[in-house]
């Protein structure tokens, strides 16, 4: 693994076209060694750091087995509609004291249009100009492009679309909009000058493969912030009572992403309670950016012990 590793760093790219079975056949140390060390020289000690708050929670009409926000599983998720813009000022600066670089808001739903449009764009305009140091995010569904232009005027830079898992195992996940939505909703945000963050969760019943050809399409799209999160399943939702993954394919799996788009944010969020420490090992198997705080609708890590933790191991901060 470590000769892929350094043709990884001298500008080999690895695709769906070849044979990657050795991804899934290496032993693990070696191949989250390489991983390493892949990041280390292609993207540097810098860790990213983000957070995201639930700007309109509940009543989602889509259908994505995973969610407790779908208005088609029986959760105990709140309620409520678009937030207060001094509510999502407070917290963009809080996230900035604690010494978070990027921000964003996250609301249930297919989309974003009308009223709540307005009162989106109002919110990242009024943050843009409180706090020009933060860097923008927004995750607002399947938005249409002209609205995504506006999102970008007012302050927005990156917007988030998970296309969730591969194409083939999509549709076992959700039926009330598509793949190709998905993918349709990245070239959009692309046209409208925003960059993408795009991911998925693992442990929804997918195979390997599926988890190989999502993380090529990922590098094939260029995108540029992968997160990914590991499936801690919810009560009332149909993935209640799936088997959690086990650390050693979790760590596998970031890897695996690393190898796959060596230059992105490998970016971790939900399912780091998986592990001690924060997750710590992630971060030393290819992962370097993290949402830190609180997941939509699960407990996530601190702060303080996040950037602790990173810097143990060697990370720097924007």
């Amino acid at each position: 693994m470590n000769r892929l590793a350094d043709e990884i760093i001298e500008g080999r790219r690895l695709t769906e076209e070849e044979d990657l079975s050795i991804l899934l056949k290496a032993d693990l140390k070696e191949l989250c060694k390489g991983a390493d060390k892949i990041r280390k020289a292609l993207c540097g000690h810098k860790a990213d750091l983000c957070s995201i708050i639930n700007g309109r929670s509940g009543r989602c009409s889509e259908n994505c087995k995973f969610c407790a926000q779908s208005s088609h599983n029986s959760t105990d998720c709140e309620v409520y509609g678009f937030l207060e813009k001094d509510i999502l000022l407070k917290e963009c600066g809080h996230a900035l004291q604690q010494g978070i670089s990027r921000y964003s808001i996250v609301t249930a739903g297919r989309s974003m249009e009308g009223e709540d449009l307005e009162k989106a764009i109002e919110a990242y305009q009024s943050m843009h100009k409180a706090y020009p140091d933060m860097i923008l995010c927004a995750s607002h569904g399947l938005v249409k492009e002209n609205d995504l232009k506006r999102l970008h005027e007012a302050g927005v830079t990156m917007y988030h679309t998970n296309v969730e898992t591969s194409e083939r195992f999509f549709p076992e996940i959700c039926t009330t909009h598509t793949y190709a939505d998905k993918l349709e909703e990245i070239r959009l945000a692309r046209n409208a000058g925003l960059e993408v963050c795009s991911g998925g969760i693992f442990g929804m019943g997918e195979n390997w493969q599926d988890r190989l050809d999502m993380a090529a399409l990922l590098a094939r799209f260029k995108v540029s912030s992968i997160p990914l999160n590991f499936l801690i399943p919810i009560k009332g939702t149909p993935l209640e009572n799936n088997e959690p993954l086990t650390q050693e394919e979790i760590l596998r799996i970031v890897a695996i992403f690393r190898y796959l788009n060596p230059t992105a944010f490998i970016r971790i969020a939900a399912g780091r309670n998986y592990f001690d420490n924060s997750g710590k090992a992630l971060f030393c198997a290819g992962a370097n950016a993290v949402l830190t705080g609180d997941m939509l609708t699960t407990t996530g890590s601190k702060t303080a012990q996040d950037r602790q933790m990173l810097a143990e191991i060697g990370y720097t901060f924007a």
